[in-house]
């Protein structure tokens, strides 16, 4: 594989490790600056969000700038954001900081997937795209674990600092690997165009079954800790270790889910993906009943659930990137803002599933969101199958 592959796998995990990073230093954080863990949590919150609005903005507008530009002006202002962030005195400033490395990411986290699929050999997208999808199952095996150890050791000012230097690393990395002048491939159709392809029904019921599909992921692995205590007592340790086995699984699944995308299809991979999580969430629920239950009958079956997670992630991808032709870009960037939008759902509808009816019901309320995911993701390939259709008859005539 080439050396700018690897290079955008750098990309992607230094841009999720930034927005997953301050999780592990929200106590530091709130001490330093005078703020509650709540308030100190919301530096999460709007960078997610921000991302999720901003993605799909960013997609249609800087649809026909060089991809070593884009790139070089993202991580220009993210590095410089996170240079800000080290020196920030009052959290309002921090705030915003955190907007201006959201929007960094915004810009660019799109179109590092799409580069990657723009060249991929034929019948290797989901390999390639699974490669640089490493990225995110690594921020959370790595990354965050690296960053809140720098945090707790050296203070959180210099988690700060060091994604600054990762930023830092990343670019070179990918401006010594990239080719000169590395636009976008093919002709970039115009906003009208652009528009009218994201909004046809296979693109836009595959990107909302994906945004509902994260969000029964999303919050199962937000209230993880939650549900193990209430089903097992497990301790600290163990919930350590189920969820450093989940991110484990997470990182070999992702590059098999690329394989079986190549060999199987992505709407055979997805189904299969899908079906498999409402599967483990509906044994989860079943299991609730028969508490307490064995740690480790509950780490085999979370560590399952832990790798189909990410098992989707280049199916969905790759999908769009063959069903969008030239917008192919624009809807990975409306993908992420779903993606995104997911993960601040998650933990919405988690909390209020704790809160109202109890951890107990978390599999219950995934499993449904699942099977909503699994419908729409139908009506997405039964909506591009009539499209092919039509285009074939119109081909004939």
């Amino acid at each position: 594989m080439p050396a700018w592959l690897f290079a955008l796998l750098a990309a992607a995990f230094v841009f999720y490790t930034d927005d997953y990073v301050i999780a592990g230093v929200l106590p530091e954080i709130a001490r330093d600056l005078g703020v509650s863990e709540a308030q100190a949590g919301q530096l999460v919150t709007v960078f997610s969000l921000t991302v999720a609005l901003a993605a799909p903005i960013a997609g249609v507008t800087l649809a026909r700038v060089s991809r070593r530009h884009l790139f070089t002006a993202s991580f220009a202002v993210f590095v410089a954001a996170n240079l800000m962030a080290a020196t920030a005195e009052g959290f309002g400033f921090l705030m915003a900081l955190r907007v201006m490395a959201a929007l960094a990411a915004a810009a660019s986290t799109p179109a590092v997937f799409a580069y990657a699929a723009e060249r991929a050999p034929e019948g290797h997208i989901g390999r390639y795209v699974a490669v640089v999808a490493l990225g995110v199952t690594g921020s959370i095996a790595a990354g965050v674990p690296i960053g809140t150890w720098i945090g707790g050791h050296f203070g959180w000012r210099a988690t700060f600092l060091a994604m600054a230097v990762a930023g830092i690393a990343a670019l070179l990395f990918l401006l010594a690997t990239l080719e000169r002048g590395s636009g976008p491939s093919g002709e970039t159709p115009s906003i009208r165009e652009q528009v009218r392809a994201l909004a046809g029904a296979p693109v836009s019921l595959g990107i909302l079954a994906n945004c509902v599909l994260m969000t029964g992921s999303m919050m199962m692995l937000t209230y993880m800790a939650t549900y193990l205590d209430a089903v097992s007592s497990a301790s600290v340790d163990q919930r350590a270790l189920a969820f450093s086995l989940s991110g484990f699984a997470g990182i070999v699944c992702i590059w098999l889910g690329g394989k079986a995308t190549d060999r199987w299809g992505p709407d055979r991979c997805l189904v299969a993906g899908i079906g498999l999580f409402i599967g483990i969430m509906a044994l989860q629920g079943v299991l609730w009943f028969a508490r307490p239950l064995p740690f480790p009958l509950l780490v085999v079956v979370g560590t399952i659930w832990g790798g189909m997670a990410f098992w989707n992630s280049p199916a969905i991808q790759a999908r769009l990137y063959l069903l969008a032709g030239p917008s192919a870009a624009q809807a990975l960037a409306l993908n992420t803002s779903g993606t995104y939008l997911g993960v601040s759902l998650g933990g919405a509808v988690g909390g209020l599933t704790v809160s109202g009816v109890g951890a107990g019901h978390l599999p219950t309320v995934a499993a449904a969101l699942g099977l909503t995911a699994l419908a729409l993701l139908t009506l997405a390939i039964k909506a591009s199958k009539r499209s092919s259709s039509s285009e074939a008859v119109v081909a004939e005539h």
